[in-house]
């Protein structure tokens, strides 16, 4: 018996890695009994006599695990939004944000184009909305260096809007990649018509995630009271509301619609709650 990480699934076959040893794998059908997939990412038990014969066994227990793309055990999602060329959007990167926190995910916010950016305060008050989080503002087809320091021991996993600049990051951070940037979608076979998978490549003593990424997300995943813990700034206040349980959006007294009354908390990271709030509703009356 053997221990190792997933690091890709492709055409139903596990490439588990072991020291310095890939092993091509299936799983045992019980997982599909059990309804339970490996995914990129697990720590597996496998039996294997060679490297192209193998049989995963065991799926250790994840610490989460994303539906799309399919990775377990991330420990930073890296969201990419463009000040310019689409707009920044404070809502977008609002979502974007809660989904990391609902799964348990450290998120970074990295800001490309913005030397196309010429007002200024719009890069204040991003960094003034997101205090609490680590933000990398990086210019037009290039990248901040400093983002080379989050990979030591990590598990990355890129997220953001088409047309934002994730393939120029992803080929800057992984230069052996050595694709032009208008050729990586194609090079990684990411056409509209071939199949997707999800890899994981070293880098820096880490790994990111080399997935077809996602640009759009949804909170079918979250009970609507949970959502207020997902807003970390929302934690200072929570226990001083009069009601417990209190979901900050009608009740009297609540503790966090005074805040943002009094500044404290951002409007608009409010009115974005209450957005996804109201959505998660609808999901839990429509079905």
């Amino acid at each position: 018996m053997q221990t190792g990480k997933i690091v890709k699934a492709l055409a139903g076959f596990y490439y588990v890695k072991n020291g310095d040893d890939v092993y091509q794998t299936r799983a045992r059908g019980i997982f599909r009994k059990r309804k339970l997939s490996p995914l990129v990412g697990d720590i597996v038990d496998f039996e294997s006599d060679n490297l192209k014969e193998g049989t995963i066994t065991h799926i250790h227990d994840r610490k989460n695990s994303l539906v799309r793309p399919q990775v377990a055990n991330v420990d930073q999602l890296l969201i990419t939004m463009s000040i310019k060329n689409p707009n920044f959007s404070f809502y977008l990167m609002d979502r974007f944000i809660a989904y990391s926190e609902s799964h348990g995910i450290d998120p970074v916010l990295i800001i490309t184009k913005i030397d196309l950016n010429s007002d200024e305060a719009l890069q204040d008050k991003i960094k003034e909305t997101y205090n609490m989080y680590d933000i990398f503002f990086t210019e037009k087809d290039t990248v901040n260096e400093s983002l080379k320091d989050i990979f030591p021991n990590k598990l990355l996993v890129l997220a953001g809007q088409t047309g934002v600049g994730k393939s120029t990051l992803l080929n800057t951070l992984l230069p052996e990649l050595n694709l032009e940037t208008n050729e990586i979608s194609d090079k990684l076979n990411r056409g509209k018509h071939t199949t997707r998978h999800v890899e994981l490549i070293d880098k820096n003593g880490g790994e990111i995630a080399d997935t077809p990424g996602f640009s759009t997300i949804d909170f079918t995943h979250i009970e609507k009271e949970d959502l207020r813990f997902y807003f970390k700034e929302f934690n200072d206040y929570i226990d001083n509301c009069k009601f417990r349980g209190c979901v900050h959006i009608n009740e009297p007294k609540c503790a966090v619609k005074e805040a943002v009354n009094n500044g404290d908390i951002k409007e608009s990271r409010y009115n974005s709650y209450v957005e996804i709030y109201e959505e998660i509703s609808n999901y839990k009356e429509r079905y």
